[in-house]
């Protein structure tokens, strides 16, 4: 098992990452997605915190600007639509159950956390939960991996090709 692909991060990315999140940001290992201007739009974070919490959640949505369009498309009610669609279309049921198993052997690749062991992320692999961690999957690994996290990436009003960070925020 190979570790996921993600950039190492620098000081000046926790730094950001801090900003965006409105508190430290902990653990952080790498950043697997990046806004246009190269300020952190994904973080990914220690399966196990420095405290020794179990921390589920490998790929984390930090911009501001990504986690508002994700909390707006939520709010719209669409993941009960797509919850109805791994009801109704069985290929793409498939699809999220493999962005689940993908998920799990990224974050295993790094460490193996007992109390985590199974879970994903977002729902994954058979409801739609948190659109911000299904968003955040597919920006950090790519399109075509997590359909769900696609499907809202491409119904959101924020794009990873369009900087939205405030001046201070950008990336170098």
């Amino acid at each position: 098992m190979s570790r996921p692909p993600f950039e190492p991060f620098t000081e000046r990315d926790v730094e950001l990452v801090s900003a965006q999140l409105g508190r430290p940001a902990r653990d952080v290992i790498g950043i697997p997605a990046r806004c246009a201007c190269g300020a952190p739009t994904v973080v990914a974070t220690r399966p196990r915190l420095g405290n020794g919490t179990p921390f589920p959640t490998l790929y984390y949505l930090t911009h501001p600007a990504a986690t508002a369009a994700a909390s707006t498309l939520e709010a719209s009610g669409i993941m009960a639509e797509y919850s109805q669609r791994l009801i109704d279309e069985p290929d793409l049921a498939d699809a999220y159950r493999a962005a689940h198993e993908q998920y799990l052997a990224d974050r295993e690749s790094l460490l193996h956390v007992e109390e985590v062991d199974g879970y994903s992320a977002g729902g994954m692999p058979t409801r739609v939960k948190c659109l911000h961690a299904l968003i955040g999957h597919s920006l950090a690994v790519g399109p075509g991996v997590n359909p769900i996290g696609d499907l809202a990436l491409a119904a959101c009003t924020w794009s990873p090709e369009v900087c939205q960070c405030a001046p201070d925020q950008r990336g170098a």
